[in-house]
């Protein structure tokens, strides 16, 4: 799961130390995934004070994924140098600023800097915390149940930043901006208290046969197109019920849960899916509907009606990510030693961040070229994770492995 730590202070180990560290662990999970979305409801209006195109206010999006994916593959050699628990507590102080300041802004450019270094700060905790959590709980029921609990709260964030950005967007943009900065804090002053002093050992090297192989490709290209889809769509959705229906930021967020929840629904018994059908089927499975989503959308490009136009999209989006987001990670690790893992997370975790930097500024272009060119982008995109992923199903092992 991740690479071994050498602790100078021990990690925690009586039941209530560990399940406290875990806790901090957790809230800066959904507080990272809270950031992915937050934003997400407010950029129509975003857009119409600051006088921004939807090219434009669609950096604060994507910004925060270059963010992320610039600094993740420097992620281990910063933990290396300078210690885990001090690179992941000055994320936090860094992210917490960075939240002040994008709050009180007007001005585009700072706004996008802003999200691209919470991007970053992010790519420094989110592999942090699966590390700290492999060296804190036994190998066994209690760290598969840590790691459970762990995941459930990311894949609940994103929930949680749409219902928050409906809520705060009508009292001020601005707030979606500021209000992670007094969280960022709390969790860095509980922190201190309870993230162990760890050092990392040397970074594991990228090598070619990594590089080559056929699971962690697939399942890297598979990921990007997928999330990059799935970013892209949701922002359509928005400028498109935000321009066609006039709703309200509050109508946006709920607008948008059916494509968020069946994620967070389905986490638990993510190990069980994977554990009876392996990876390559569920992978393949969720390819396929969400295509068949996004050709649902551009046989209808102006939905008339939420319901009969933009919902049966954003149902069988949600139920595409259910049914492989925790497979395609997964295939990602499979079949390979802790020290191979550890070079290959952070090139599979940039390949997914990928997606979104390349999707959204094309889908925002599009969006003002023609009513049919964005949807097309994005079937295109997602036929392309199509055929990526039905390859995998000549793998027949049960981590979705070619049998050697």
């Amino acid at each position: 799961m991740a690479e071994p730590l050498v602790a100078r202070t021990a990690p925690p180990r009586t039941p209530d130390g560990a399940w406290r560290l875990l806790f901090v662990l957790s809230g800066n999970m959904v507080l990272d995934a809270v950031e992915v979305s937050v934003v997400l409801v407010a950029l129509p209006s975003i857009a119409g004070d600051l006088g921004l195109s939807v090219r434009s206010v669609q950096w604060l999006m994507s910004g925060f994924a270059l963010g992320f994916a610039a600094v993740l593959l420097l992620g281990p050699r910063l933990t290396a140098r300078w210690g885990l628990r001090r690179c992941y507590l000055a994320a936090l102080l860094v992210f917490a600023g960075a939240s002040v300041v994008g709050g009180l802004s007007d001005t585009l450019w700072v706004l996008v800097a802003s999200r691209v270094v919470k991007g970053g700060c992010a790519a420094l905790t989110a592999p942090a915390g699966l590390t700290l959590i492999a060296a804190t709980f036994p190998e066994g029921p209690r760290l598969r149940r840590a790691v459970s609990v762990y995941s459930l709260f990311g894949a609940t964030g994103f929930t949680l930043g749409l219902l928050l950005s409906g809520l705060l967007t009508p009292l001020s943009w601005h707030w979606t901006f500021l209000f992670p900065a007094p969280v960022a804090l709390a969790l860095l002053l509980w922190g201190l208290r309870t993230v162990p002093h760890t050092e990392r050992r040397t970074p594991p090297r990228l090598t070619r046969d990594l590089l080559r192989d056929g699971d962690l490709v697939r399942a890297t290209l598979g990921a990007a197109t997928l999330n990059g889809t799935y970013a892209a769509l949701l922002l359509l959705t928005t400028f498109q019920a935000a321009d066609r229906f006039g709703w309200r930021p509050w109508q946006l967020a709920l607008a948008l849960l059916p494509a968020c929840v069946p994620l967070a629904v389905s986490v638990p018994f993510a190990g069980r899916l994977t554990a009876r059908y392996g990876t390559s089927g569920p992978i393949a499975a969720g390819a396929v509907t969400a295509l068949a989503g996004q050709l649902l959308l551009l046989l209808h490009p102006r939905p008339r009606s939420y319901a009969l136009g933009l919902l049966p999209t954003l149902l069988l989006v949600g139920a595409a990510l259910a049914l492989s987001f925790a497979a395609l990670n997964l295939q990602a690790t499979s079949g390979l030693t802790a020290r191979e893992r550890g070079a290959a997370v952070p090139v599979y975790q940039t390949g997914v961040q990928l997606g979104g930097v390349l999707m959204l500024p094309l889908v925002a272009v599009l969006l003002t070229d023609g009513s049919r060119t964005a949807p097309l982008a994005l079937a295109l995109a997602g036929a392309v994770g199509a055929v990526i992923s039905l390859t995998g199903l000549r793998s027949r092992s049960p981590k979705g492995r070619t049998p050697s």
